[in-house]
């Protein structure tokens, strides 16, 4: 894609899962990735495997919780000192809980909140006056389509979701004259890690959600490019797979009272 030739891009959360499908298909592509998450080990790996099939790629590190708010003024004052001219910025890094919420654990809830919400407004805050500068840039959150319906079991997140769609779509109409795109990736199941993590201590793993809505499930690798895709477009909106996209489009028109109903009986069986 064009678009994204040249490019220097900043991916957060981006040692698994959709972080590093974004550094696989953006690698053939950019001139200069900064790969940012908590895991320095899966950092460097992926680094190393990327090199070696890129050799030109400048490849740069730098281990972060961005929850914490002295680590993202850190990677900002370490961009500005490296001179890294950031033009693509993927907040990817997210975290999950799946439970009731009045067995929650407040620490969880607390992540969920400095990292789905905080972390990410604040990260884009700290850069996009230079991604302004650049003339040409574009911003892409990773949101979730859970983010259209408030899911009891996962009430926090599908809100702090709902938050990314909605601020994704009010920054795209102010940033566009800008030079700035601004897109929001809603995926729906997708198999990484993602509900492994969210998944409480003592509870089995989920995989119900990808055994109930099997027609729904994309690849990391297809959710990933439908993303980049929206973006080259300047899509303020993507939801990754036509049957899924499709559902989604439909269950926005029924009346909220039925959507209502079946989320309390899908509540029920939990």
């Amino acid at each position: 894609m064009k678009f994204f030739e040249g490019c220097t891009a900043l991916i957060t959360g981006a040692s698994s899962g959709l972080g590093a499908e974004f550094a696989r298909q953006l690698a053939p592509l950019a001139s200069g990735l900064v790969l940012v998450a908590r895991r320095n080990d899966r950092l460097e790996e992926l680094s190393a495997t990327l090199r070696s099939l890129h050799p030109e790629l400048e490849i740069r590190i730098f281990q972060a919780d961005l929850a914490d708010s002295g680590q993202r003024y850190a990677l900002a004052d370490w961009l500005e000192k490296e001179k890294m001219d950031v033009n693509f910025l993927i907040n990817n890094a997210g975290l999950g809980d799946h439970g009731h919420f009045d067995s929650s654990e407040w620490n969880r809830v607390q992540a969920m909140l400095d990292l789905n919400i905080t972390a990410l407004t604040h990260l884009t805050h700290l850069l996009v006056g230079r991604m302004i500068l650049s003339g040409r840039a574009a911003i892409l959150n990773v949101s979730s389509v859970a983010g259209f319906f408030p899911l009891p079991n996962m009430a926090v997140y599908s809100a702090t979701k709902a938050y990314v769609t909605s601020l994704s779509e009010a920054l795209s109409i102010e940033l566009r004259p800008k030079g700035i795109t601004v897109s929001a990736l809603c995926p729906g199941p997708v198999p990484t890690e993602f509900f492994d993590i969210a998944t409480r201590p003592g509870e089995e793993a989920r995989a119900s959600h990808f055994e109930t809505f099997p027609a729904f499930v994309v690849s990391a690798s297809e959710a990933v490019r439908d993303g980049l895709r929206a973006v080259a477009n300047e899509r303020a909106r993507v939801i990754p797979g036509a049957l899924l996209a499709a559902a989604v489009a439909v269950a926005l028109v029924i009346p909220f009272c039925i959507i209502r109903r079946i989320l309390a009986a899908k509540a029920a069986s939990f």
